[in-house]
């Protein structure tokens, strides 16, 4: 199995339209037919497949049955999310751009069934090696890049703490680092070790958790970053954005890491570069459709989430509205690749 995997006062609102909810209604789900109900029964029960965010109108009919505004989906959305029975969990990336409380994550938690699992992205502040304006530019360096202190008590802990059994993975997205950092790897690599092994113990309170690591520069992708991942007992998230190498040229991280959990957080469509957010945001929105199908980071993923589950070990894949247009279309067609690759075999941990 590990060969194959890698080888390769305001007026009276009108009356509502036939078939909507009223407006003090919550937000409700979209009507969803058998096969897909049929369909989550064939994946592994280890594996959950999501999306990044859940604030998106044009999911209307697909996740959402009605119209709603991004706020309103933003506030009280999540609920109906889960209802959908492919989306077993979901990315948090508010968190990136300002840490959340317990009582923040607590209040996810509460809206979603035990089985579903939230994939967290650590505050910038922690992951960033620079200072950004509200532009987005560097402005200085970052004295507390990844610094145990700050990771446990504006991120791990709280999140921990809220989710509870409910927290599927702790993301370290470390954003694409300065020439200095590039240039001192075993530094790098050390500062991140000592951060990760200074994280609280997740085994008691969510059995099911990792923490894993994204990066954004190739660079990083070496023995070295798998060995003191190991050490720490985390793991690399396989993340498929542009500005990384094809999924298949980051398996080997995987392998040297193997057998181990699969974070999987899939972005942005290669056709669009590095820097093609924007771009792929104006092909796609309002999200409504598959754009762009991706067939073989398709089928390559839904290989390693089969071989992943095979052994025993858990998977959490969120996708992007940009990765192909509409990202919980994405999620129906990789269960529906997986399906197609499978049945798989699970054997002990």
């Amino acid at each position: 199995m590990q060969d194959e995997l890698f080888s390769d006062s305001a007026p009276s609102a009108p009356a509502p339209k036939p078939g909507r909810p009223r407006r003090n209604a919550g937000v409700q789900a979209a009507s969803v037919g058998p096969e897909l109900t049929a369909l989550a029964a064939r994946l592994p029960p280890r594996l959950h497949l999501g999306t990044s965010s859940w604030s998106y109108p044009g999911w209307d009919g697909i996740v959402w049955g009605g119209e709603y505004s991004e706020s309103r989906l933003a506030r009280d959305g999540l609920a109906a999310y889960a209802r959908h029975p492919l989306l077993g969990c979901v990315s948090i990336d508010r968190s990136f751009y300002q840490p959340l409380s317990s009582a923040q994550y607590a209040a996810y938690a509460a809206q979603v069934p035990e089985s579903f699992r939230f994939v967290v992205k650590a505050p910038a502040a922690v992951s960033d090696a620079v200072l950004r304006d509200e532009r987005g530019r560097a402005t200085q360096p970052n004295p507390l890049f990844l610094d145990p202190e700050r990771a446990c008590r504006e991120f791990a802990e709280p999140a921990l703490s809220g989710l509870g059994p409910r927290l599927g993975a702790l993301v370290f997205q470390l954003s694409p680092l300065p020439a200095a950092w590039l240039a001192d790897l075993p530094g790098l690599f050390e500062r991140m070790s000592a951060m990760l092994h200074a994280l609280p113990s997740l085994a008691e309170t969510a059995p099911d958790a990792v923490v894993a690591v994204q990066v954004r520069d190739a660079a990083l992708l070496t023995p070295h970053f798998a060995a003191r991942l190991r050490e720490a007992g985390a793991t690399y998230c396989l993340g498929l954005h542009a500005r990384m190498p094809p999924i298949e040229d980051q398996l080997p991280m995987l392998r040297a890491l193997w057998p181990g959990p699969l974070v999987c957080r899939w972005n942005l469509h290669r056709r669009h570069g590095a820097y093609g957010y924007e771009k792929a945001r104006q092909l796609y929105e309002p999200y409504t459709q598959i754009a762009d199908a991706d067939l073989q980071t398709r089928q390559l993923l839904a290989k390693v989430a089969l071989a992943t589950a095979a052994a025993g070990r858990s998977a959490f894949i969120t996708i992007g509205n940009k990765a192909e247009g509409c990202a919980p279309l994405s999620v129906i067609a990789l269960a529906e690749e997986i399906a197609a690759q499978g049945p798989y075999q699970a054997s002990a941990p």
